[in-house]
């Protein structure tokens, strides 16, 4: 697996856990306000760390670390992420995935296997936003909309999380996300930050105030919604 930045600890990224991050290269998204624009643009242009080192560092921290976090750019896009996370759980950590959904048919296949032991799926936007928000003109939404299904109806943790964009978002399509949503563990609304590496600069993120009301909103929905991120 291609592997192009490597934390080796952090006690934000597997909740409840402390995890090492592995942060992965490519995606099949554009989101305008990505905050790791290399990794997703030129992932090449990084340094290329290799399974070896990262699980030499695992097996040299086990009792010290719990799980372990992959990222992206996109996991799924890497052809042999279903090895690598076998690799990770033989030493005994648990694995968080992040994704952004888009390819269901990889995510079933983990999922049936029993490989991850929590998900986490960016919703991007509201239905009829998603192109725009994904940086995706052609995107098909019943990949996302499958992905969503795959994790409600399986049996480990999971969440939904939206990075929340003044210039992508609209308050009121909170709402509707809720609605697609419905009945999902748990939603978190996390608030924008701007970085040197971001895809398209110029993007400001909501108020605390802002957010709250767009959590309110969704929480018509959904018993947990939460704000991360937010002063």
């Amino acid at each position: 697996m291609k592997i192009y930045g490597f934390q080796k600890t952090t006690l934000l990224d597997y909740p409840g856990h402390v995890a090492a991050t592995v942060f992965t290269g490519g995606c099949n998204f554009r989101c305008p306000f990505c905050q790791n624009g290399s990794l997703v643009l030129d992932p090449e242009s990084q340094p290329l760390i290799s399974e070896e080192e990262v699980l030499a560092h695992l097996e040299k921290r086990r009792g010290i670390l719990e799980g372990v976090c992959i990222t992206g750019g996109e996991p799924t896009l890497q052809p042999d992420l279903a090895g690598f996370i076998r690799r990770v759980k033989s030493m005994g950590y648990l694995v968080k995935l992040d994704t952004n959904g888009y390819r269901p048919e990889v995510l079933r296949e983990l999922l049936q296997e029993g490989l991850p032991d929590y998900v986490a799926m960016d919703i991007k936007a509201s239905p009829g936003r998603y192109p725009e928000a994904a940086g995706l003109k052609d995107l098909q939404f019943q990949r996302i909309s499958e992905s969503i299904c795959l994790l409600r109806e399986g049996k480990i943790p999971w969440e939904f999380r939206t990075t929340v964009v003044k210039g992508i978002h609209r308050e009121e399509e909170f709402e509707e996300i809720g609605k697609m949503l419905q009945g999902c563990q748990a939603y978190y609304l996390q608030g924008f930050r701007e970085s040197d590496d971001v895809i398209q600069k110029g993007y400001e993120a909501f108020s605390a105030e802002e957010m709250k009301k767009m959590a309110d909103l969704a929480g018509k929905y959904i018993d947990k919604v939460q704000l991360r991120g937010v002063e």
